[in-house]
């Protein structure tokens, strides 16, 4: 199947310092694009890939499970690594549960997390029920789309296959589990206004990870896709203040974009 236009992966070779941004569940790397030229702006190495079953349609989304996604998002880091001498890693709600598990399985081999409206749990669909429900009913109403500014859009599914669903509340409690090992500098924003992950998940994260170097910035204007909000800007500054803090090489290696 064809990729819809904008979905498509960004890659951008910059510096020596990295990042992997990880896109949300049924949505595409349209959604953190911008993020990623403005990282990619200031000198950093950037990826962004298309995770397995997203950006074409929600029934090759239906074939694939989160071992799919998380393996491309670890193939990805690995070949930062490779090519960076430090690296980060980011992401946007499920994102950011593959963030943190990236986090807490690499350890110092990632240097620090950024984290937007992360998620921890998988919220309505009658959760509980998705084991049963998924072989009744195929899917459900989409969670893509919840921006406050107005003309934005977000490119991605307005359906939910259930048996994905299934299997990302399996890695959310998987990455639960895990977040006492994630021990690097976390940055997590988080929308004060957020229609698809509740404060509690953010709340959640906060009190289970390791980490000693914490930093929780509360996004005022924008809903759950905060990286295509009103609060963007702030965003981007945020991510490039933290970074910046660790690696302090990045915004001196180049100011030119590409991708």
């Amino acid at each position: 199947m064809p990729v819809l236009p904008g979905a498509e992966p960004y890659r951008h070779d910059g510096g020596e310092v990295g990042i992997l941004l990880c896109h949300g569940f049924t949505g595409s790397p349209q959604s953190l694009r911008p993020w990623a030229r403005n990282l990619a702006g200031h000198g950093l190495t950037v990826s962004l890939p298309l995770l397995p079953g997203h950006g074409t349609r929600w029934q090759d989304l239906a074939l694939t499970g989160w071992p799919d996604w998380y393996a491309e998002a670890d193939r990805e880091l690995r070949a930062l690594r490779e090519r960076c001498a430090r690296v980060f890693v980011a992401g946007l709600s499920m994102g950011g549960a593959l963030a943190l598990r990236l986090a807490a399985r690499h350890g110092d081999a990632v240097e620090g997390v950024v984290v937007v409206n992360p998620a921890n749990k998988v919220h309505g669909l009658s959760a509980p029920a998705l084991p049963v429900a998924r072989h009744l009913v195929r899917t459900a109403r989409g969670v893509v789309g919840d921006i406050a500014k107005e003309g934005v859009r977000e490119t991605g599914y307005d359906r939910v296959p259930l048996h994905s669903a299934h299997s990302l509340r399996t890695f959310l409690r998987l990455v639960d589990g895990q977040l006492p090992q994630v021990t690097q500098p976390l940055l997590l924003l988080r929308s004060v206004r957020d229609h698809v992950v509740p404060a509690a998940d953010a709340a959640r994260i906060l009190s289970r990870v390791s980490s000693t170097d914490v930093t929780e910035v509360l996004l005022e204007q924008s809903y759950h896709v905060a990286t295509l909000d009103h609060d963007a800007d702030r965003i981007f500054e945020e991510t490039l203040a933290f970074i910046g803090r660790l690696a302090p090489s990045v915004g001196k290696e180049g100011t030119t974009a590409g991708g």
